[in-house]
């Protein structure tokens, strides 16, 4: 080999690996750890060199922001709020207890993901540090994806940290667990947490909070924070007016930008790229951050013409878009507020104008650490208050306390101020009537609530900035997918009865009830009604003036008259083209799964729309069974186990859904497939009372526990989980005990608990 040879081999070895550690050898411009380099500010004092090492270390982050924040005002000590949420709602918490640290002490925070962290330098936190830790317990006592990876490492037997150690005396820590005490396991992982943080020698700081959203979460929070505080000053020995009421962002109305960088309710920069463009392509990946503009294939409505109710099945088409699901799976819509609430708000704001709500705005935080833009900028007002802020939701007690700073009048000011102050009078006049927040500051200084657009709205000075902070941001609603990808691989189908009552009393509405009407199951039907060109169940006739128990009104003579309007084109029409109407999803993955063999039997109770993923499950084994027939022939299905769906609802021609499919399915499936059907209002047992899925579970109580306990059925719960959930799980504890020849108290609840241990009993409820 020549020596012009060997030095090209050398090189070609040397050149890659070079260039692969160029960070890090200084000859070559990278720099040496104990070298950085840093710089001064005008005042004297050093400004961190803008090389951050390593980003999944917080512990790194917060010495940074020490440093940072000193110089320019507190105390030192800071915190991370680590939130472990699957919708959003324990970010929210998380940023609002950061902001409350800042606004009481001035103690700034970092608000951060789980996910995007490593947890072995835990002992590295300093004992001046606190982590709070914000936790959802999702399905069945699970933690959320994002939180899955650190309550995995952290609940290891073995766990071991970065010092070699395996305990954690440095850390203080707060703890707020989010649940539903409907579930079976309720607020499970704060607990698991707790307890494991304790066991590794960890100081809890203040009680573990717990909120419960089948009651109040917001109450619950409340009640629990201002007793945390007073443990958090005592024991991190700080004391509260450290910063006042700091604004987190910085908005600026912007005279001239590039009308193709302006977002009008885009969902990403990969969306407004598409919209701005007039694009039909796809862009991107499609995931909670980039949700995918789906066509609506087809729609329909499930319940009979001339009820008072609506269910829409609705179908999505996602071809090309390389997005998947399975049966089981849960798909996110993203609806966007209804004109009125949008037009409300904007009025009460003084924005109605055309050239206010059209109006450029470019938001930046003033904290990033603390506090990051929830929403994509520059945007109109009319956008941020259609596509982005979560206006339809009942106001908070804490913002409508925050609020009475900014009353235009005394006597708004003294409303904001009893509502905020008062949990009764609050739960009385606000929650119970269900307001928004535009309709609290219309009702607070006496404005028309129930009017229509335009409205003539008092208008409040309150600061945009504020607005972007307390309201929180408009997200995606889940819906179990009630189709299987095994039949339909391109599309995804949804089954949602539309959310519609009437509240209590209201004393903005002349102490009469009024109408409520669920934000994105209307926004569904609106879509059905536009894309299929026809009305809704409730025919024109409805319209007369029907008599209702409260009001004065029936549910039907609501129907269309006082039914949300949406403006379903999107941003820049996008969402529209020759009467194809686009709706954003996202899929969200689940572990409610049948078992992998046909030959396990199968119990699914489901009334109501809680048949909706068992449809996905049905088409999942018809599937199956097509495929075992084509290869084995027409006896491939004998030795499949039985499967058994208990649906329920009121009548048999009213609300029957899917009636027509299921007898197909068990033709396809050699009767394999039973399902037993409750109709409540037809239905009556010996002494007079309704008929509901638990009864029917009764009757056949023999057969499902020798299925259950002989051949190691699965079972799945889907639905109601205030009422369904517990009566059936009770009617298991009797069957079972029954079965084991004792009480449903002792040997039930033994095998009942056996069943959830090992993954054969798994729920997807709702309150």
């Amino acid at each position: 080999m020549g020596s012009y040879d060997l030095t090209l081999i050398i090189l070609t070895l040397a050149l890659p690996l070079l260039w692969w550690f160029r960070d890090s050898l200084p000859f070559i411009g990278g720099k040496l750890r104990e070298a950085v380099a840093s710089k001064t500010h005008s005042n004297g004092s050093v400004k961190p060199s803008v090389d951050h090492g390593d980003p999944r270390d917080f512990v790194q982050k917060m010495d940074r922001a020490i440093v940072e924040f000193d110089s320019i005002c507190c105390q030192g000590k800071r915190c991370v709020m680590f939130y472990g949420s699957q919708t959003g709602t324990a970010e929210e918490y998380a940023l609002r207890l950061a902001k409350e640290a800042k606004s009481r002490f001035g103690i700034s925070s970092l608000v951060s993901d789980p996910e995007e962290y490593e947890f072995n330098i835990l002992d590295q936190v300093p004992e001046s540090n606190v982590l709070f830790f914000v936790m959802a317990t999702y399905g069945e006592g699970e933690p959320t994806d994002n939180s899955a990876a650190f309550m995995e490492f952290i609940m290891d037997p073995s766990v071991e940290f970065s010092k070699g150690g395996s305990t954690l005396e440095n850390l203080h820590y707060v703890i707020f667990g989010l649940g539903n005490r409907t579930y079976a396991y309720y607020n499970e992982i704060a607990r698991k947490l707790d307890s494991r943080l304790t066991e590794l020698g960890a100081k809890r700081v203040g009680e573990r909070g717990e909120g419960d959203d089948d009651k109040s979460m917001e109450e619950d929070y409340l009640a629990w924070k201002d007793g945390m505080w007073e443990s958090f000053s005592s024991t991190m020995g700080v004391e509260e007016g450290g910063a006042g009421d700091v604004p987190d962002f910085s908005v600026t109305e912007v005279n001239a930008h590039p009308a193709d960088k302006v977002y009008h309710g885009e969902l990403s920069p990969r969306a407004l790229i598409a919209s701005a463009s007039g694009s039909n392509t796809p862009i991107g990946s499609y995931d909670s951050k980039n949700p995918f503009p789906a066509p609506v294939l087809t729609s329909k409505e499930l319940f009979a013409v001339g009820g008072d109710r609506n269910c829409v099945h609705i179908e999505f088409d996602i071809t090309g878009s390389g997005m998947s699901y399975q049966h089981g799976d849960h798909v996110g819509v993203w609806p966007s507020n209804p004109d009125k609430e949008v037009d409300r708000f904007l009025s009460v704001l003084g924005l109605a104008g055309e050239d206010h709500r059209h109006a450029i705005v470019s938001i930046e935080s003033l904290d990033p650490a603390l506090a990051k833009v929830p929403f994509p900028t520059p945007a109109t007002y009319e956008a941020i208050f259609r596509h982005y802020l979560d206006i339809s939701a009942i106001a908070s007690r804490q913002t409508i306390a925050f609020l009475a700073r900014y009353a235009p009048t005394d006597q708004a000011r003294d409303r904001l101020t009893r509502w905020g102050s008062s949990k009764e009078i609050y739960a009385d006049e606000i929650d119970g009537p269900a307001l928004k927040l535009g309709e609290v500051l219309q009702a607070a200084v006496g404005d028309e609530v129930d009017g229509e657009a335009p409205f003539n709205s008092t208008v409040w000075p309150i600061p945009f900035d504020r607005i972007v902070s307390l309201v929180p941001r408009l997200g995606p609603r889940y819906y179990s997918i009630s189709s299987s990808s095994k039949l339909y691989p391109s599309s995804i189908h949804v089954t949602a009865v539309v959310l519609k009552y009437q509240t209590t009393p209201s004393f903005a509405h002349k102490r009469m009830p009024r109408w409520v009407f669920g934000l994105s199951t209307n926004f569904i039907l609106n879509v059905r009604i536009a894309s299929s060109g026809t009305n809704t169940p409730v025919e024109d006739h409805s319209l007369s003036n029907g008599v209702g128990t409260l009001g004065g009104e029936s549910p039907s003579a609501v129907s269309l008259a006082k039914m949300p309007k949406y403006k379903l084109g999107g941003p820049r029409g996008h969402y529209i083209k020759e009467n194809v109407y686009k709706v954003p999803i996202h899929v969200r993955r689940s572990t409610f799964r049948l078992p992998t063999s046909p030959k396990v039997p199968v119990i699914m109770i489901g009334p109501g729309t809680g048949v909706a993923p068992f449809r996905g499950f049905i088409q999942e084994r018809v599937a199956l069974a097509r495929k075992a027939k084509e290869k084995n022939g027409p006896d491939a299905l004998k030795d499949w186990a039985p499967i058994h769906l208990f649906y329920g609802c009121r009548r048999e021609h009213e609300d029957y859904l899917y009636a027509e499919e299921w007898p197909q399915y068990a033709e396809e499936l050699d009767g394999k497939f039973n399902i037993h059907v409750a109709f409540s209002r037809e239905m009556k047992k010996p002494d007079g009372s309704k008929v509901y899925v638990q009864d029917l579970i009764h009757d056949l109580r023999a057969d499902l526990a020798k299925l259950i306990l002989d051949k190691r059925a699965y079972i799945y719960i889907c639905g109601d989980a205030k009422s369904m959930q517990k009566s059936v799980e009770e009617e298991l504890k009797i069957m079972l005990g029954e079965a084991k020849g004792g009480s449903a108290q002792v040997e039930g609840v033994k095998e009942f608990k056996l069943l959830k241990d090992r993954n054969r009993l798994m729920t997807d409820v709702w309150s």
